[in-house]
C-alpha cells in the first residue's frame, strides 16, 4: 500500500491509494484559508489512518477546500459522482461541515464532520461529528467560572455558525446561575481588526471575557484586549487549541484558560487515562513525521474519524451490503450510530441515535497558556 499524489478538481492537493481499493472515503479539510490552522494537520494526519479496513483496502480521495463551503460542496460532489464515495470525511471548519451534512442527506451518503455542528434534521441524521459538542466544553467553562467566582462575562465570537453555536450553548449553560452575559460582540474570521469591539468589552469590564473563534484568528482578540489593558480572565474555546494560535499571540495568551481534548496534553494526562496511551502514541509518530511541536488537537479529530470508521466498517460486513452501493452506505450510516467504547485520542466514543457526538466526560481537560505552551489542569 502506498500513497500517490495527483491533482483532482478544485483541490490544491489529492493523494490516494491505488484504484483498487475497495471503499472509497472522500475527505475535504481546509489546508488553506483561514482555517488552515485545522485544515493542515489534519490533512497530515491522513496518512496515519487505516488503508485497510474489515478486510478491504481503502481509498482516500483528500482535497483542499480553502475554508470555502461552496467549494467543500464542490468537492464532494464530485467525489461522491465520480469516486462513488461510501463515507465522506470533513470540513475543518463549521459553515463547511453544516454545508456537508446537507450534502450527506441529499445523497444518502454517511459524513463524520470534523468541526462541532448542530445537528438537525436530515444532515443529523447521516452525521457524526468527531470534536466535542459545544454544549460539553461550555460546560467545562462554566464549572470553572463559578469555582472562580466570575459573576459578568463579555463576549467576542465569529459572526458565523460556529460562534453562534458556542454563545448559545453558553447561554444555555449560564440559565440559572448568577453569572451576567454581556457584552456580546461579533467578528468574522477574515477581520484584520477588533478594536471596536474590544474597546466596548473593556469599556463594560467584565470578570472575564470569552473568546469564540478558531486558529489563528483566534489570537486577534487576545492581543488586541492586551493592548487595551484588560486585566480579567480569558477564556477560548477548543477551536484556539492550535500551536499557531500560541505562536500569533504570544505573551497575550498566557493565562487563558480553555477547555480541549485529552490529545492536547497526552503526555501530561494520569496514566489512568483511558485516551493517553493512544495519544501519545500519535504524538510520537504525527511529530516523527511532521516535527517536534507540531501536533494539534485538529489533528487528533482527523485520527479519530479513521478509529470510529474502521470500527464501523467492521461491524458493516455483516449487512452483506458491497462497498459502492447504497445499502453500504446506509449500513455504515446505522453501524456509526451504535458505536460501544471504540477509543480515540480525543474520546472514547459511544453513539446512539440520539447522540451522535458519542462523548462524555472522558472527552474534555482544562489547560491554561503557561509559559507559551498548554499546561494540564484538571
Amino acid at each position: 500500500m502506498y500513497l500517490r499524489f495527483a491533482a483532482a478538481g478544485l483541490a490544491a492537493l489529492a493523494f490516494t491509494v491505488p484504484a483498487s481499493a475497495e471503499i472509497n472515503v472522500c475527505v475535504t479539510v481546509s489546508a488553506t484559508g483561514p482555517a488552515a490552522s485545522l485544515g493542515v494537520p489534519q490533512n497530515n494526519t491522513v496518512p496515519f489512518l487505516p488503508t485497510e479496513m474489515g478486510g478491504e483496502t481503502v481509498n482516500y480521495v483528500v482535497f483542499d477546500d480553502a475554508t470555502d463551503p461552496t467549494a467543500a460542496v464542490k468537492n464532494v460532489r464530485k467525489c461522491i459522482e465520480e469516486e462513488n464515495a461510501d463515507i465522506i470525511i470533513g470540513s475543518s471548519a463549521t459553515p463547511a461541515s453544516m454545508a456537508l451534512a446537507g450534502i450527506a442527506a441529499e445523497t444518502k451518503t454517511p459524513v463524520i464532520p470534523l468541526a462541532p455542528i448542530k445537528l438537525e434534521g436530515d444532515g443529523g441524521h447521516w452525521a457524526f461529528p468527531m470534536p466535542q459538542p459545544n454544549t460539553q466544553m461550555a460546560g467545562a467553562l462554566l464549572e470553572h467560572m463559578q469555582a472562580n467566582d466570575v459573576k459578568t462575562l463579555g463576549f467576542l465570537g465569529y459572526s458565523d455558525a460556529f460562534g453562534e453555536q458556542f454563545l448559545n450553548a453558553m447561554q444555555a449553560q449560564l440559565d440559572g446561575t448568577d453569572i451576567k452575559l454581556g457584552p456580546v460582540e461579533r467578528f468574522a474570521r477574515t477581520d484584520t481588526s477588533v478594536t471596536g469591539q474590544v474597546l466596548k468589552l473593556v469599556s463594560a469590564n467584565p470578570d472575564a471575557i470569552l473568546i469564540v473563534a478558531s486558529g489563528t484568528p483566534a489570537a486577534l482578540p487576545n492581543l488586541t484586549l492586551a493592548e487595551r489593558g484588560y486585566k480579567g480572565q480569558i477564556y477560548q474555546t477548543h477551536g484556539a487549541a492550535s500551536k499557531d494560535f500560541l505562536r500569533v499571540a504570544g505573551k497575550a495568551a498566557e493565562g487563558t484558560i480553555l477547555p480541549v481534548g485529552p490529545i492536547v496534553v497526552a503526555g501530561q494526562l494520569p496514566d489512568d487515562n483511558s485516551t493517553k496511551a493512544l495519544g501519545v502514541q500519535y504524538t510520537k509518530d504525527y511529530e516523527a513525521a511532521n516535527g517536534e511541536g507540531s501536533l494539534s488537537s485538529f489533528g487528533g479529530h482527523m485520527f479519530d474519524a479513521g478509529q470510529v470508521l474502521k470500527a464501523a466498517v467492521a461491524q458493516a460486513a455483516d449487512s452483506g451490503a458491497e462497498p459502492g452501493t447504497p445499502e453500504y452506505r446506509a449500513a455504515l450510516r446505522d453501524v456509526l450510530a451504535t458505536l460501544k467504547e471504540v477509543p480515540g485520542v480525543h474520546a472514547v466514543f459511544n453513539t446512539t441515535d440520539d447522540s451522535h457526538y458519542g462523548h462524555d466526560e472522558r472527552s474534555r481537560v482544562l489547560v491554561v497558556v503557561k509559559n507559551g505552551d498548554w499546561k494540564y489542569m484538571q
